[in-house]
C-alpha cells in the first residue's frame, strides 16, 4: 500500500504550499492554561458526547482543564475556521472528521480554511456505513439486490443527508461500482430519511448501523451489507462489502483531534499521548460500541493517513461529477 506523507495529501486535496513554520517565540501551553476543544456542531448528540468524555480524560492526564466549546454553523465551517486562525500553543484544538475537514476541503472553492492551516493531533474513531433497505426492494443479500436493481426499470431512490455529504457521494461509489442506476433524495437529518426508507418513498438508505438497527431487528428495515474491512462484532450476521464482492466500498467517516499549523511537534505529542490515554476509558468503550464504532489509538500521523485515504475514496466521484458546494 502506497504511504502518503502531509505534503502529498495536502497537494492531492487541493492545497499550495505548506504553511511557514512557527516561530520559535511561540509559548508552549502551561499547565495552569485551558485547552479548549471546539465542536463545530451543537450540543448534543454521538460527536460532542464522545469529545466531552475525551476532554475529561485529556484533563485528567494533563492535570489541566480541558473544555468543549460549541461552535456550530456553516457545515462545520465556523468552527473549523476559529480554530485554524486560532493560537498555536495547543491551547485550541478542533474535533474534526469528514465532513468539515477532508470533504468540505474537496467541495467548496471559497472555504475559508485549507488543510495545511491544521496539524494533525489524534484520530479519535471510525465508523462505518450500511446497506439498509426496504423489506419490499427484493434481494436477500448484495448479490440478488444488484440483480433486481439492474433490471429494473428506474433508478435506485437513495436517502442522503444532502449534496456533498458521505452518504450522497458513497451512493454515487455504490452505484458505479455495482453498475446500476441511482437517485439521491436530501434529507436534513437521519430520524427523517430513516422514516421515507421505512414507508417506501425511499428504496435505501446509508444510513450508520447504529441509526437502524432497531428497525432491522423487528423486520420494519433489512440491512444487507457495513462497510468495515471485517464484519462487526454485534451484527456478526451482516456482511461487509468485501466479502460481498465490492472491496472499493470499504469506507468509513471519522472524528478526529486537530490544531493549528504551526503548533510544536511536542505539544502535539503531550496532547495525542493524552487522548489516546483517554479514548482507554471504559465510558469510551461503551459509547462506542453502542454506536458500533472503532476507536483509534495511535500516533498523529494515523489521522494524516486517514486524510489520505478520503482522498484516494472521495476525490474521484467528487472530481468525475463536477460536484463543487458553495
Amino acid at each position: 500500500m502506497s504511504k502518503f506523507n502531509r505534503r502529498q495529501v495536502t497537494a492531492l486535496l487541493g492545497g499550495g504550499l505548506l504553511a511557514p513554520l512557527a516561530a520559535p517565540s511561540i509559548v508552549k501551553a502551561r499547565s495552569n492554561q485551558t485547552i479548549f476543544i471546539v465542536v463545530p456542531y451543537a450540543s448534543g448528540g454521538t460527536i460532542d458526547n464522545l469529545i466531552r468524555t475525551v476532554a475529561k480524560g485529556m484533563s485528567d492526564v494533563l492535570q489541566q482543564p480541558v473544555l468543549v466549546d460549541n461552535k456550530p454553523g456553516g457545515n462545520g465551517i465556523v468552527g473549523s475556521q476559529a480554530v485554524a486562525r486560532g493560537p498555536k500553543d495547543g491551547t485550541m484544538l478542533l474535533a474534526g472528521g469528514t465532513g468539515p475537514i477532508s470533504l468540505n476541503v474537496m467541495l467548496r472553492k471559497n472555504l475559508p480554511y485549507k488543510l495545511e492551516d491544521f496539524a494533525s493531533v489524534a484520530l479519535l474513531c471510525t465508523g462505518p456505513l450500511s446497506l439498509t433497505a426496504n423489506p419490499q426492494v427484493p434481494g436477500t443479500d448484495v448479490k440478488s439486490f444488484v440483480e433486481h436493481a439492474k433490471t429494473r426499470s428506474k433508478p435506485m431512490f437513495y436517502a442522503t443527508l444532502g449534496p456533498g455529504s458521505v452518504t450522497h457521494l458513497y451512493g454515487l461509489i455504490m452505484s458505479q461500482a455495482m453498475g446500476f442506476p441511482v437517485t439521491d433524495v436530501a434529507y436534513r437529518n437521519n430520524p427523517t430519511q430513516i422514516m421515507d426508507v421505512l414507508s417506501g418513498e425511499c428504496d435505501l438508505t446509508f444510513a450508520t448501523p447504529s441509526a437502524v438497527i432497531e428497525h432491522v431487528k423487528v423486520g420494519k428495515l433489512k440491512m444487507l451489507a457495513v462497510s468495515t474491512e471485517k464484519r462487526i462484532p454485534v451484527l456478526p450476521d451482516i456482511p461487509t462489502f468485501a466479502e460481498s464482492g465490492y472491496p472499493q466500498l470499504n469506507a468509513s467517516f471519522w472524528t478526529a483531534l486537530h490544531a493549528p499549523a504551526g503548533t510544536p511537534a511536542d505539544v502535539i505529542t503531550r496532547l495525542n499521548e493524552a487522548a489516546n490515554t483517554a479514548l482507554k476509558s471504559p465510558e469510551i468503550a461503551k459509547l462506542m460500541d453502542n454506536e458500533m464504532q472503532q476507536v483509534e489509538i495511535g500516533p498523529a500521523s494515523l489521522l494524516d493517513s486517514q486524510l489520505a485515504k478520503d482522498v484516494a475514496l472521495w476525490g474521484p466521484v467528487i472530481k468525475a461529477r463536477n460536484i463543487v458546494l458553495e
